[in-house]
């Protein structure tokens, strides 16, 4: 029965695919690779956009590094960059505090968020259910240049006059309400509010095509049960960015209307420069309640799509079924439902009834139950696999760590009595540079090393990746370790000097470490940088299938067309992870190899 309706499906569905695919070979190179529509292309976009935003969200913080390892030298040899942003060879407080701005902003939206799921949802989605592309390639399209738009946006601001935005990447009121409270508070922070209702934009458009594909575009016999992991990560960040997105976008709405309109949704008595403002009834703490329903679910939107390519990466490399398939589904669903009612442990200092305290303490610490299946069926994949250490399989255990690591220290800021004591110190700040910040990148980086073959044609050097993989996680670890023990001493975070403070001069020689660490490993990037553009045109040609894996986008030629397959689309018989099958010929059996061929190795709930 189960065969008679893949095969009826497979007609209707290749039948709707039946189009002509050298339309789009004679296309101009403006519509073929600039406003393109073509998932794949789109995808790259997407990638060395966001690579882009990575060096320079990196060279800003390595800016305000030096500010902090070396408070006492003089920056005068970074006045032909900086200009008036210089004063007397340091490095202006107003400067510091856009650095911090900029540096959150891009690493959080512009990378971690466009940069890694608008690239692997883009590319994989439409290669891995077995579509011709994305439901709708025009909004596709319009997703990408959206975030370019919003993109050069935000690099301007930072060249204004009075600088850009100052007030964090969280932008809390009352700085960034009041165009006069200081020079970051005026055009910059217009700026990075226009710059982020395009961000936004762009978000949806991208998600409701993700959402959309996924659950109409599947070809026959690929059931909800048969999708790799990564394209369920896909399908539940494109649900929490859909869900959460319009939240800060009425939002920054509500501080446009304080900036510029004289309303109070953020405001009341305040003050400036000794002057009593109008303002009266509104609240601080209403924006931070807005900005946390969008800033939690957030931290998984930006994780959730490495958990699904580490899990696909992982599986292959061991040579292993994924262990737990269904309860690595079950973790994802509890992760993104809980993640909406978790927001209030960022305010536990905010006068929150400690009742209410408690009740997302008790929420926040029970998100760390799914997390914690995942981290187990990925080291039960492991556990005595046939490891191939190959570059991607090095930067998904790297993932595996950084996310124990920084989880387990997630565990302490749940709890309110103990993350009161550490707020706003630089253990908040190390703990979700390793769960959020560093763990997504090495999944990032995961994803570009396995696909790049299926991007490009070509392989990346082995060599040069594991030194780039040797070189991040040691300097990750450098940098961030640390500062667990600085801010469990009370080290304060987004403190432009603290030379004035004899409690802190024990921690110059820490600081100045930490900040070598940290620029050597912004350094080590370039390596991933030159192995990426070298490796375009200059790498080893890949074959159809370099990493013998089961899923959909290696049954594709090596460079797929815009259609991504020049005959009948195939169909799937079988899940993903069919590794190292007693029986069977070949330690991996793809997705379209139906059960009738592979007699000696089938078990027998194969046939359910």
């Amino acid at each position: 029965m189960a065969s008679t309706d893949i095969s009826l499906h497979k007609d209707v569905h290749h039948e709707h695919d039946a189009h002509d695919e050298h339309d789009h070979h004679d296309q101009h190179f403006i519509f073929k690779y600039i406003f393109s529509q073509d998932h794949k292309v789109i995808a790259k976009q997407f990638l060395i956009t966001g690579i882009i935003w990575a060096f320079i969200g990196g060279a800003l913080s390595s800016i305000f590094r030096l500010q902090l390892g070396w408070p006492q030298a003089t920056l005068e040899w970074l006045e032909p960059l900086l200009g008036k942003w210089i004063e007397g060879g340091k490095l202006s407080p107003e400067f510091y505090l856009g650095l911090v701005t900029m540096h959150g902003t891009i690493m959080v939206f512009f990378v971690l968020t466009a940069g890694l799921s608008g690239t692997f949802s883009n590319f994989l989605i439409p290669l891995q259910i077995g579509a011709r592309d994305m439901a709708s390639g025009f909004l596709n399209m319009l997703s990408y240049w959206f975030f370019f738009i919003s993109s050069i946006i935000l690099f301007f601001s930072m060249f204004l006059e009075t600088g850009p935005a100052a007030a964090g990447w969280t932008i809390y009121p009352p700085l960034s309400a009041l165009p006069q409270a200081m020079p970051g508070s005026g055009a910059g922070m217009t700026w990075w509010i226009v710059a982020m209702a395009f961000f936004i934009v762009s978000q949806l458009l991208g998600g409701i095509n993700y959402i959309t594909t996924i659950i109409n575009l599947r070809t026959a016999g690929m059931s909800m049960t048969k999708l790799p992991l990564t394209i369920w990560a896909f399908l539940l960040t494109a649900i929490l960015g859909v869900l959460s997105f319009p939240v800060l976008l009425s939002c920054v709405l509500l501080l446009i209307f304080d900036r510029s309109f004289g309303t109070s949704f953020y405001l009341s008595e305040i003050y400036v420069a000794g002057e009593a403002l109008s303002n009266v009834g509104g609240s601080p703490i209403l924006f931070q309640h807005l900005f946390w329903f969008l800033g939690h679910p957030e931290v998984y939107i930006v994780i959730l799509p490495g958990f699904g390519i580490v899990s696909e990466i992982i599986a292959t490399n061991a040579r292993k079924p994924i262990f737990g398939y269904r309860a690595m589904i079950g973790s994802m669903l509890g992760i993104s439902l809980l993640s909406f009612v978790v927001w209030a442990h960022h305010m536990f200092v905010s006068g929150m009834n400690p009742f209410l305290g408690s009740v997302f303490m008790f929420l926040t610490l029970i998100i760390a139950v799914p997390s914690a299946v995942k981290v187990f069926n990925w080291i039960a994949t492991l556990w005595r696999g046939n490891i191939v250490f190959t570059v991607p399989m090095m930067f998904a255990i790297g993932f595996v760590s950084l996310f124990i690591s920084g989880g387990l220290t997630g565990i302490i800021l749940g709890n309110s009595a103990l993350d009161i004591q550490v707020h706003n110190t630089y253990f908040v700040v190390a703990h979700f540079h390793l769960v959020m910040g560093a763990a997504a990148f090495f999944g990032m980086f995961a994803g570009v090393y396995h696909w790049f073959p299926k991007m490009f044609g070509r392989m990346m050097d082995e060599k040069l990746g594991y030194v780039h993989f040797w070189l991040t996680f040691i300097g990750v670890y450098m940098v961030f370790m640390p500062m667990h023990y600085v801010g469990i001493a009370g080290f304060p975070r987004r403190y432009y000097s603290w030379t004035s403070f004899d409690l802190f001069q024990s921690f110059a020689n820490i600081n100045m470490y930490i900040s070598l660490a940290a620029i050597i490993a912004w350094l080590a990037q370039f390596i991933f940088a030159f192995n990426f553009v070298y490796s375009i045109f200059r790498g080893r040609r890949a074959s159809a299938n370099p990493w013998h894996s089961n899923t959909l986008e290696w049954t594709t030629p090596v460079l797929p067309g815009h259609g991504n397959w020049p005959g009948a689309i195939p169909a799937v018989y079988r899940w993903p992870y069919d590794y190292s099958k007693p029986g069977a010929e070949d330690d991996f059996i793809p997705q379209t190899v139906p059960y009738s061929e592979t007699q000696s190795s089938n078990l027998p709930h194969d046939k359910d």
